[in-house]
């Protein structure tokens, strides 16, 4: 059994030159977190390793102590300063390439993660965040738990053996939410060019924030839709709810959606935690490519920051300043290439900086990472429209870009199309 301790107890387990890995998502377990940060001098010597989810995940684990390192896949706002300093070993790899790092992996020195209260079996759910908690879990040398009495526990959630953990803190606290809020004029514009390029019958991938917020609303006509991605939203629920989504017509997992994670309001949280049409898996299913490639009429959609006139998407820097990482984006547009009449779709706002800027652009920008190289993009849509760039030429690509592009930026980059492409053509 398990040794139940306070969460002040935690530092006491630490020691320097100790791995410790820490779930993300919802799954965070924050009160072990906040231990930690007060502890201070435990975390001396000791790296963290965690993959945080921009916009959920705030915790900067480096800043714990001077000497506290922590190993990221994205760079968000909280890390900035630590990243800065040479504190963070920030890894830019796709889902896919992070489970791999992770069952590579020497066996994790500790487990910080986050369950639901044991059942009459004495299993405990993993609850609305699965994580890479499966692939890191079965090697670790200590497992701690924060046992959340608040944390769902779905039909489709994995267990585990309340006796498989060694430390428990036990905890009644609400999960962090983030509410998509007002979504302006111009984001709904894309969401309904987005949602016309999605069928009665196509299996969605969609991520979080006003984008993808923008494009379920306008899916509530639709019929028979599946899901099949990292997460499930408010706005999944609510075509769930309207009888627009219900998984009848998937290749695989049919009637059933199959998400990583419950992210958003306790509109999700609530609505997930009794239902069993709802899998919850690791990202070593949700993110494999050859699964994702036998999911047919699967569309991905997921939103950019700016893209070039070649077809090169950028999602993580501003600047050449790391804001972010690679995440999914990737894993999920290859098996939308591979797949039986499947697409992926990259939207993004034609300008930037209250239409100042554009975000078609020649070249990406000095230090811009590629975090979609062209020969994987498909669709680009913008408020201006979608154009769809598979299979396309250099030119033929620079040709639609430019046309979906705000209208006062088209003669600039076609002046600038022309001067690249003569020296392409040496």
């Amino acid at each position: 059994m398990p040794k139940i301790i306070s969460a002040s107890e935690l530092p006491n387990l630490l020691q320097p030159g100790l791995t410790v890995f820490v779930q993300g998502a919802v799954g965070e377990p924050l009160a072990l977190c906040q231990a930690l940060a007060d502890g201070g001098e435990a975390s001396r010597g000791v790296n963290y390793v965690s993959c945080m989810v921009p916009g959920i995940n705030k915790t900067d684990f480096a800043a714990f102590h001077d000497d506290a390192r922590l190993t990221a896949f994205f760079v968000q706002a909280e890390l900035r300063q630590s990243f800065g300093l040479g504190k963070i070993r920030f890894i830019p790899l796709h889902y896919s390439g992070i489970c791999s790092y992770m069952q590579r992996h020497d066996p994790m020195d500790m487990v910080l993660m986050q369950v639901a209260p044991p059942d009459e079996n004495g299993m405990c759910s993993l609850g609305l965040s699965i994580d890479f908690v499966p692939m890191v879990l079965d090697q670790a040398k200590v497992v701690v738990a924060e046992v959340n009495a608040a944390m769902p526990s779905p039909p489709g959630s994995p267990k585990i053996p309340y006796d498989r953990l060694d430390y428990v803190v036990e905890t009644n606290r609400t999960l962090p939410e983030m509410p998509t809020g007002d979504v302006p004029q111009v984001i709904g514009t894309i969401g309904r060019k987005v949602a016309e390029l999605i069928n009665d019958g196509d299996c969605i991938q969609i991520g979080i924030g006003k984008v993808p917020a923008a494009i379920l609303a306008s899916l509530k006509d639709r019929k028979n839709l599946g899901l099949h991605g990292g997460m499930a939203t408010d706005e999944v629920a609510d075509l769930v709810d309207c009888g627009a989504l219900n998984g009848s017509k998937k290749s695989i997992d049919t009637h059933y959606m199959i998400c990583g994670a419950a992210m958003g309001t306790h509109r999700v949280f609530d609505w997930a935690a009794d239902r069993d049409d709802i899998i919850f898996k690791g990202a070593d299913y949700t993110h494999n490519v050859p699964i994702i490639a036998q999911v047919d009429n699967f569309v991905s959609i997921n939103s950019t920051l700016e893209v070039d006139l070649t077809g090169q998407a950028n999602s993580e820097t501003v600047g050449g300043r790391q804001i972010s990482g690679t995440g999914g984006l990737v894993d999920f547009v290859r098996g939308a290439r591979m797949g039986n009449n499947s697409r992926s779709v990259l939207a993004l706002s034609s300008t930037a900086a209250k239409g100042k800027i554009s975000r078609i652009v020649p070249t990406l920008s000095p230090g811009a990472a590629v975090s979609c190289p062209r020969a994987d993009i498909d669709y680009v849509v913008t408020e201006f429209g979608a154009a769809r760039l598979k299979d396309k030429s250099v030119d033929e690509r620079a040709e639609a870009l430019i046309a979906i592009a705000d209208p006062s930026f088209h003669d600039e980059l076609q002046r600038q199309w022309r001067a690249q492409r003569l020296i392409m053509g040496g």
